[in-house]
């Protein structure tokens, strides 16, 4: 069995073992697992069938993960993207007004559009052609959204009237048990315990019962059956209107630009820059096999970082979580049992590991900081990773011109700044 794994995911050359991929990937999946269930809700809204999202869900976050740990062999979470869901929800059904089986036609299109630059030289030239300072900005900036995300899902921050932001009640037990559990995470990480992610998980899961906020209702298992309510349900009729190859226009844009920004930050972190091509490839055509699954894209989750942080170097931490996903079948009611307050943690930490990117980045150039800065600043707070990666790119350019620097902007860069604009437009 060592001799296996060894030879397929290269365990020895990359200096780790079975124990650590294996216990990466089932902490990997326990800080996505709310993706199941938020994932699903927001498809229902555009009318997608409940249970055949939650099934859609799961069965294209666990292919999504064994294909990326197979094909490219990076320690890397697909799951269905937070944002993208809700464009493909409120956007391509509610505002655009497809049918949710039109949107899927137009999730599968962008995938194969996708597929063509992932399997091309164009991906190649085209991160090649982003400044390294953006692509940086958006390591960054995404961080800042994780922390956000884990505030928030922690319950210490909260959204009130028109979206203000506002400290969480601290005297409340489910902001009390995230909150000594964020610290004891933090000591975990500090004293550099083995799992720290593991133990911070069934340490808050503890915390969780003595402070009486863990769901003690039981989940019952999944039937695979109504999967077929959404399953091959992508109907192309409508590909002779405009507002379709709108559609998949916007959803195109967004989903090669925000995969090609997250992956090259993730792998960057990695120190496996080498694997990116064959990340975009697998997660082209996680994208376009979406479509048939019956959801919305795929993307390689923030998340991921929590597998790294415990010590994952290889595609076999992928495949684990992708095993996880299948069981989590079965495994409903364990999963339910786990608190926020026992992830949120988590997702705060990971995120402030990703903000020491900041330091990497060469601030000499003003046009190139601002650019920068604009990425770093909106994609947390307009809660968007799309439109904060879009303004930054777009100012890029513009920006440039009015520098005395004598090296040239890309012509692929005016190009993209012109996509994203036109983006805005059509939304």
């Amino acid at each position: 069995m060592q001799k296996f794994f060894n030879k397929v995911f290269r365990l020895n050359e990359h200096k780790t073992n079975i124990r650590t991929e294996f216990l990466a990937g089932m902490i990997g999946f326990f800080t996505v697992t709310y993706i199941i269930v938020v994932n699903s809700s927001i498809l229902a809204e555009a009318g997608v069938p409940y249970q055949g999202a939650i099934l859609a869900t799961i069965f294209i976050s666990a292919a999504g993960c064994l294909i990326m740990g197979f094909w490219s062999n990076a320690p890397l979470i697909i799951i269905p993207g937070m944002g993208i869901n809700a464009l493909f929800a409120y956007n391509l059904v509610g505002g655009m007004g497809l049918s949710w089986q039109v949107a899927l036609a137009a999730v599968t299109i962008s995938g194969l559009l996708f597929m063509i630059l992932a399997f091309t030289p164009l991906a190649g030239k085209l991160n090649q052609a982003i400044p390294l300072i953006l692509k940086q900005a958006i390591t960054v900036g995404l961080g800042l959204f994780l922390v956000f995300l884990g505030l928030e899902k922690g319950e210490i921050v909260t959204r009130g009237k028109h979206s203000i932001i506002a400290l969480g009640d601290l005297g409340d037990p489910f902001v009390l048990a995230t909150l000594v559990t964020l610290l004891l995470t933090m000591i975990l990480i500090i004293r550099k315990v083995p799992g720290a992610f593991l133990w911070s998980l069934i340490i808050g899961t503890i915390v969780g019962v003595l402070f009486g906020i863990i769901n003690t209702t039981s989940a019952a298992n999944l039937s695979v059956a109504p999967w077929s309510d959404v399953l091959f349900k992508g109907d192309f009729s409508g590909m002779a209107s405009i507002n379709f190859w709108s559609a998949v226009f916007t959803m195109t844009m967004v989903i090669v630009f925000e995969t090609v920004g997250l992956t090259n930050g993730q792998v960057r972190q990695l120190k496996q820059t080498e694997k990116l091509p064959r990340v975009l490839k697998a997660s082209s055509f996680t994208v376009f096999l979406s479509g048939l699954f019956g959801t919305s894209p795929t993307v390689s989750a923030l998340e991921s970082g929590s597998m790294a942080a415990s010590g994952a170097k290889t595609g076999l931490a992928s495949v684990t979580t992708g095993l996880f996903f299948i069981a989590s079948l079965f495994l409903m009611p364990v999963i339910s049992f786990i608190p926020n307050s026992a992830i949120a943690p988590i997702l705060i930490v990971i995120g402030m590991s990703m903000l020491q990117e900041f330091k990497e980045m060469d601030l000499s150039n003003a046009a190139e900081t601002f650019s920068a800065l604009l990425i770093i600043v909106l994609i947390p707070f307009t809660y968007s990773i799309a439109d904060g990666i879009a303004a930054g790119f777009i100012a890029y350019p513009i920006l440039r011109a009015f520098t005395k620097k004598e090296e040239r902007t890309s012509p692929v860069m005016y190009v993209i700044a012109a996509l994203f604009l036109l983006q805005f437009i059509i939304q």
